[in-house]
């Protein structure tokens, strides 16, 4: 595009035929995706934390997961019906707020040292997060042209990876570190940092309340879920974020475990937690790379890509010991990288006025990170640890598919290639 005399701002919207800047509204959204994803990373702490403090098997640590994702399930459907009636921004102010409420509710978890009140305050935190997500996910989707959401969504969610590395970093250290003697192991430890990350979500509510965002105007709420389970590339897309996010999350849950284990690694816990924030870190990297790529190479068949090598690096992990095992395992991250901005942009593809519709059913699938886990945790008390790994290779094996076949737009209306 030709200069003119006149500076103008440049095209904000990462894709051609757009003039409207969204440069703004696209930094203050992004340090929600940044929020929520260091939020639930630091559920990677809390899991071998907890499995000490309160001498839980791996299943019953999972519930951390379990309830935490469980909410994506519940809540899903309903924040969409809420975001419909008092908008995208307004839904994010009530999201802050109510992850703010589950953040203080540490406080009587660890007053009473019950666990069960600490999976409940995850809930609530969990309820609150869905609701971001509802809302910011299909709006950054609009924040330019349809073609170049995928860049867009992968930009933003690259911020949510940085947010996820730094989670365990931070937790590891406040947490795992004063983990080291048995003897100051106490559910107090975890007051503190929640506390402050609940005024932390609190101050982003009151700047969301006034800051102003453009009013985009949404027709995507028309029709119903029935009419948009009638599109092929949904139904089938909604299955690869669900398995997509279980086999992320039950990865993410474990890598302490596994590089605690003797067999493998025999790796003290603290120091183990960096490489957690290693797997998000590599997910941060992959996302800036996939953006470039997605220039050039088509997001289905990045997808493909992804899932295969993801595939391969599990066999790894199963099949070897020691270093390989587990920086085969760290290394998935990487190609996790896209999976979820690519599937969500390629499933709501051609939805038309059923495109938040198909978001909702979208964001429902996220509780795979509620069951997943939990199945791989039963199969690690039951079959060993290394070889429940085989749980999230399964998931990476239907993504390979949705990137090569699945994902093709099929639907009342639309004409399939």
């Amino acid at each position: 595009m030709a200069q003119t005399p006149n500076w103008k701002a440049p095209d904000t919207s990462l894709g051609e035929g757009e003039n409207t800047n969204y440069l703004v509204p696209l930094i203050i959204l992004t340090s929600l995706f940044f929020m929520w994803g260091f939020l639930t990373s630091l559920n990677d702490v809390l899991i071998p934390y907890f499995k000490k403090l309160f001498d839980l098997n791996y299943t019953q640590a999972l519930l951390i997961q379990f309830c935490f994702f469980t909410a994506y399930g519940v809540c899903s459907i309903p924040s969409g019906t809420l975001v419909k009636r008092i908008g995208y921004q307004r839904g994010a102010v009530v999201g802050l707020a109510v992850a703010a409420v589950g953040c203080f509710l540490f406080v009587p978890a660890a007053n009473n040292l019950n666990y069960n009140l600490f999976l409940g305050a995850l809930f609530v935190l969990a309820s609150g997060i869905t609701l971001l997500q509802v809302s910011a996910n299909p709006y950054v989707a609009q924040l330019g042209p349809a073609a170049t959401a995928p860049r867009r969504l992968t930009l933003t969610q690259a911020f949510n990876s940085f947010g996820a590395f730094l989670g365990p970093k931070i937790g590891g250290s406040l947490l795992l570190g004063a983990a080291v003697s048995a003897t100051v192991l106490s559910a107090d430890a975890v007051k503190m940092p929640y506390v402050n990350l609940g005024i932390a979500l609190l101050v982003m509510a009151v700047v969301f309340m006034f800051v102003k965002l453009p009013n985009l105007s949404d027709e995507s709420h028309k029709g119903s879920y029935k009419d948009a389970l009638g599109f092929r590339h949904l139904v089938l897309g909604v299955i690869a974020i669900f398995v997509y996010v279980g086999a992320e999350v039950a990865i993410g849950s474990l890598i302490i475990n596994f590089m605690a284990d003797p067999a493998i690694a025999g790796m003290p816990e603290e120091q183990a937690a960096d490489f957690v924030a290693y797997y998000w870190g590599l997910a941060l990297i992959g996302r800036f790379v996939g953006v470039a790529l997605m220039f050039v190479i088509p997001g289905n068949r990045m997808l493909l890509i992804n899932a295969l090598c993801a595939v391969a690096l599990l066999v790894v992990t199963i099949t070897t010991g020691g270093k390989p095992a587990y920086l085969a395992l760290v290394a998935v991250g990487f190609f996790n990288s896209l999976m979820f901005p690519t599937i969500f942009s390629l499933a709501i593809a051609k939805l038309g006025p059923l495109a938040s519709r198909g978001s909702g059913l979208l964001c429902t699938a996220i509780i795979g990170g509620a069951l997943i886990p939990l199945l791989q945790g039963v199969v690690a008390d039951n079959a060993g640890l290394q070889i429940s790994f085989l749980i999230p290779l399964v998931c990476y094996v239907y993504i390979a598919f949705y990137g090569a076949k699945g994902w093709r737009p099929s639907g009342p209306g639309v004409s399939e290639a």
